[in-house]
């Protein structure tokens, strides 16, 4: 990236322009000097399309800030023309100009599971979560997620656990964590040999229009996307439409299929699995353990070893004792 100077974070401070055009610029420009030398009408060239605004000394001021930002607080960049940029994620038709990251970017060589779903999950949900992002970690395929409550917390523990260096993607700079309850699985994530990514800059909150757009990443970096669980207005529905965009393997989990649970012929709505539901009745593939991503993948892999697992009942009586252990509230019934 040095030798293009701040090229790539310039560009993605631009206002106005597309993920797309962005990259077009990124692909375009040799180096930070020839973006300064280009006037409106040469980006415009470009793009291929007419700008309602054009300040680049501004987007350059706030580049610069942000890498100084960075460099302060620890933070790498990776740009789309480095060779270090994950190459799945480069093949998609929108990816990020720029990654900002803590920890280590992922083997580009292992393929990696995205697991994803609702921020209320039943405990049959949070265990299966658990489970399967364990014994993918046991044969050292990382995990992608988004590091929120729920599922996808459970999703980053069980990879830890088995032993796997996951991957967190923020809706946020990577020194802006959220939820702050997180904070904790985040510094696990790094002295695990994970990381942290984003592509906003250090000191971007969490805005709400972010997390759709971190999803596309979720997907991007991942060979398969699992949707454990989630309702049908739902973040993890927004990661598999992505998924199947961009051509990746996309099952559901078997625990969030099915009819709602019923009590006295009334509905029990306390977890809402209808998104998911809908999936598996269109023909998703259904998840059950690690075992079939791995057949699914063709991985015969043997399993890394890691501690003995404390004996526990299934169900409802895993997820809460899992739930106690790491210090996690589940919406229990």
């Amino acid at each position: 990236m040095a030798e293009r100077g701040l090229l790539e974070l310039i560009i993605s401070c631009l206002p106005g322009l597309s993920y797309r055009e962005k990259i077009i610029l990124c692909e375009s420009l040799a180096d930070e000097s020839d973006l300064l030398q280009s006037s409106r009408s040469d980006i415009e060239a470009l793009i291929g399309r007419g700008l309602n605004a054009w300040d680049l000394d501004s987007s350059r001021r706030t580049a610069q800030k942000a890498a100084e930002k960075a460099r302060v607080r620890g933070i790498n960049m990776v740009s789309w023309k480095s060779p270090l940029y994950p190459p799945l994620l480069r093949e998609i038709y929108d990816p990020p100009v720029l990654l900002f990251f803590r920890g280590k970017l992922p083997d580009p060589e292992s393929p990696l599971a995205a697991i994803v779903g609702t921020r209320k999950p039943s405990p049959a949900s949070c265990a299966q979560a658990f489970d399967i992002a364990r014994g993918l970690g046991s044969v050292g395929i990382s995990v992608v997620s988004g590091l929120a409550i729920g599922i996808d917390s459970f999703a980053h523990r069980g990879n830890i656990e088995g032993g796997a260096p996951t991957v967190a993607v923020l809706g946020s700079g990577v020194d802006e964590v959220y939820p702050s309850s997180n904070r904790n699985l985040a510094l696990k994530v790094l002295e695990t040999g994970g990381a942290l990514i984003s592509e906003y800059p250090p000191g971007t909150g969490p805005r709400k229009w972010n997390f759709p757009a971190r999803n596309r990443i979720i997907s991007g970096l991942s060979r398969g996307v699992l949707i454990v669980e989630a309702p049908q207005k739902s973040g993890a529905l927004i990661t598999a439409r992505f998924a199947l965009e961009q051509n990746r393997d996309l099952w559901v989990a078997s625990s969030g299929t099915g009819a709602l649970p019923e009590k006295k012929g009334i509905r029990l709505a306390l977890y809402d699995k209808r998104g998911t539901s809908k999936m598996a009745d269109d023909g998703a593939g259904i998840i059950k353990t690690a075992s079939d991503i791995l057949e699914a993948w063709n991985i015969n892999a043997p399993e890394r070893e890691h501690a003995p697992e404390p004996e526990r009942s299934g169900g409802r009586a895993l997820a809460a004792s899992l739930a106690d252990s790491l210090g996690v509230k589940l919406q229990l019934a």
